[in-house]
Formats: C-alpha cells, sequence, structure tokens
C-alpha cells in the first residue's frame, strides 16, 4: 500500500497545482475583463488616456493598455501576463462604450 501511494502522492499534487493555477489565471482574466470595461467607460466619458490607465491599473496591475476609437465607439485593451509560474502566459481583455458618455 505504501509503494502504490509513493507513485500516487506527486501525480496528485501536480493535479492539484494544475487546478490551482488554472484558478489563478481565471481570476486574473476576470480582473483584466473588469478593468478593461472601467478604462472603456472612462475615455467614453471623455476622461485622458493616462486616466483611463490609472484606473486600469488600479485594477489590474502591470497591465498595458491601448485604445482605439471608431465613429461610436473607443475601445480599450487590457494586455498583462499570469503572474507566478505562468509569468510566461499573456492574458488580453477588451471593452468598447458609447463615446460622448451615453
Amino acid at each position: 500500500m505504501t509503494a502504490e501511494f509513493a507513485v500516487a502522492l506527486p501525480a496528485i499534487a501536480l493535479v492539484l497545482a494544475l487546478a490551482m493555477a488554472s484558478v489563478h489565471v481565471a481570476a486574473v482574466q476576470v480582473r483584466l475583463t473588469d478593468a478593461a470595461a472601467d478604462a472603456a467607460r472612462a475615455l467614453g466619458r471623455g476622461e485622458a488616456a493616462g486616466d483611463a490607465a490609472a484606473i486600469a491599473t488600479r485594477n489590474a496591475a502591470d497591465a498595458r493598455l491601448s485604445t482605439s476609437t471608431d465613429d461610436r465607439f473607443v475601445c480599450a485593451t487590457l494586455t498583462g501576463s499570469a503572474g507566478g509560474l505562468l509569468a510566461a502566459v499573456e492574458l488580453r481583455a477588451s471593452s468598447c462604450a458609447l463615446r460622448g458618455g451615453l
């Protein structure tokens, strides 16, 4: 019984670590999505890009903001890393809002 347990324990630990890492990545993605929506709304109200970037980094630290505008819409895209051991994984979230704060 102990030999089987010794063989199974590393596999169980690996599965548990992968599950925890996936939950962390999902949480960072949700944070990026919320921050992109906040930045898009700020840009839609007519605030400066620097103010929108400050709003975005308050919610998602170390995220990079890029913006694009259309006739009716202004869009914010945030890019950031997953962090920790998965720092090489790049996450991206976009959100758009009507210009003029409507």
